[in-house]
């Protein structure tokens, strides 16, 4: 009997410290009701590496993790914890595009900030949450660094704007016209044309489906998970 329960002591003590080292490295972990929490933080990293000193997400860890929880059959539902100032388009959209795409129930909860790249990624999810004081700033695709100043660039530009601007409203509830006009308002940010809203008025707008924090989040994702 002593002998079991050690070997049941060493066993648990072995998945926590699978959990932790599974934490310490992607940011996620399973809890015994097979609900897998994702956290997407700081600046997504695409194909450049950002520096040493700067909190970074990085797209290449989480699309295999993605495709990983949609074929595990213990992992019931996925909460993606969002609080990030945005990032690299392409890599932000592709996640997007991968979270929408799961069949897995998917519930997002932006916590902080849900900042430029950040928003497809706030409504991709089956169901989006938003605390009260949270805020996410919607603006058109900007870059850094030397730009050839050609048509095809801007027309590169303003392609890659309209798929943004597509998805979000595939994925939301707010209108198009609105979000442009959002996205290009001039008297809002001190040095950026966009707009800056809250948790309350990006349920409002229908970008995101509710106010609430962690425990509505859960509610619904465990709401989901057992239909």
């Amino acid at each position: 009997m002593a002998e079991q329960e050690n070997r049941e002591q060493e066993k648990n003590g072995q998945q926590r410290e699978e959990v932790s080292e599974e934490l310490l490295k992607m940011g996620s972990t399973v809890t015994e009701e097979g609900i897998e929490c994702l956290t997407v933080i700081g600046q997504i990293e695409g194909h450049y590496i950002l520096g040493d000193n700067q909190k970074a997400t990085k797209y290449e860890h989480l699309i295999p993790l993605l495709v990983s929880l949609e074929q595990k059959s213990e992992v019931r539902g996925v909460l993606i914890v969002l609080n990030t100032m945005g990032g690299d388009v392409e890599a932000g959209l592709a996640l997007a595009e991968m979270i929408a795409s799961m069949k897995k129930p998917t519930v997002s909860l932006v916590l902080g900030g849900g900042h430029s790249i950040g928003v497809p990624l706030a409504v991709a999810a089956k169901r989006s949450f938003i605390v009260p004081s949270a805020t996410m700033t919607l603006h058109p695709v900007r870059i850094s660094g030397v730009v050839i100043g050609a048509p095809q660039t801007y027309r590169y530009f303003r392609d890659m704007q309209e798929r943004i601007v597509d998805f979000i409203c595939r994925n939301s509830q707010v209108q198009k016209d609105k979000l442009n006009e959002l996205m290009m308002r001039p008297d809002e940010l001190s040095t950026d044309i966009g707009t800056i809203v809250d948790g309350r008025e990006a349920v409002a707008l229908g970008l995101i489906d509710e106010v609430g924090g962690l425990d509505r989040a859960l509610e619904a994702l465990k709401q989901m998970a057992s239909r």
